[in-house]
């Protein structure tokens, strides 16, 4: 059975939900829509919301080893676990993330999935920018993303 935290961040409260085994999403807010029974904490959740709390502490690898579970399509999986290898102070455009999971003609389909990522920071759609450098579409908000971004030590662009 799921359990759900509630974690105050510089970003604002994520909803954090996991099961045993995994970590299964992260909402901005207080996420209404999650509803359920939930445990109390399993014994990864403990550790999910240990190493958040060092993520916004400054350990930007804190999050590399969690273990995930997504859910979605096989494409969209694809493209999440794929978010993995865009590290801390690093960026990538849509268009080398559809290179990158084979589907280079799709980038408007990797941008719907990475929309559509259930577990944003630990799955990193914030490091995602347009190919020509600009910040564009994030599910939490730009404000978000730039202070994400900012917090990763990615350099400040003009175009931002």
């Amino acid at each position: 059975m799921p359990s759900i935290e509630r974690l105050s961040t510089p970003v604002g409260v994520l909803t954090v939900v996991t099961n045993p085994d995994a970590l299964l999403a992260i909402r901005f807010g207080d996420a209404p829509d999650l509803t359920g029974p939930f445990d109390a904490r399993p014994p990864l959740h403990v550790d999910v919301i240990t190493r958040l709390r060092a993520y916004f502490d400054g350990d930007r690898a804190a999050l590399d080893e969690i273990p995930v579970e997504p859910g979605g399509t096989a494409f969209q999986r694809q493209v999440w676990l794929m978010l993995r290898r865009i590290r801390a102070g690093t960026t990538w455009s849509y268009r080398q993330l559809a290179e990158r999971v084979d589907r280079p003609a799709a980038i408007r389909a990797v941008g719907a999935a990475n929309g559509a990522n259930p577990i944003p920071i630990v799955l990193p759609c914030h490091r995602v920018i347009g190919s020509d450098g600009r910040l564009v579409g994030y599910g939490g908000g730009m404000e978000r993303k730039k202070w994400l971004l900012a917090h990763e030590g990615v350099l400040s662009s003009p175009l931002w």
